[in-house]
């Protein structure tokens, strides 16, 4: 896979994330078929500014720790359910994106 086209999915899977909901490194990697969670990774870090970010956590619910006070508030306006630790509740807004077709998707930004 050319590594623009890597990044186009990655986005384009977390711009379908919905409002109040969450994903996690590991099931964009899955979805994509290629890479591992660090790579999803490093493409939010490099390339996720105009998507919704926020909502890609680790498998545990943290928050991404070079952003917690951001995507913190920003999930407290989405209304994501939250644990009292400040992790995101993953049995309650885990959004699995295996239902998804990467390759479907429009491009970033598409409406």
């Amino acid at each position: 896979m050319a590594p623009e086209e890597y990044v186009e999915r990655v986005l384009c899977l977390v711009e379908q994330i919905p409002a109040g909901r969450v994903t996690t490194y590991g099931a964009i990697a899955e979805v994509v078929g290629y890479a591992g969670p660090r790579q999803v990774g490093r493409v939010m870090s490099t390339y996720g500014g105009p998507v919704p970010w926020w909502r890609v956590v680790r498998a545990d619910g943290g928050l991404p720790l070079c952003h917690d006070g951001v995507a913190r508030a920003r999930h407290l306006d989405e209304g994501t359910p939250l644990l009292r630790s400040g992790a995101v509740d993953m049995t309650r807004a885990m959004w699995w994106p295996q239902d998804q077709d990467p390759g479907l998707a429009g491009t970033v930004g598409d409406p």
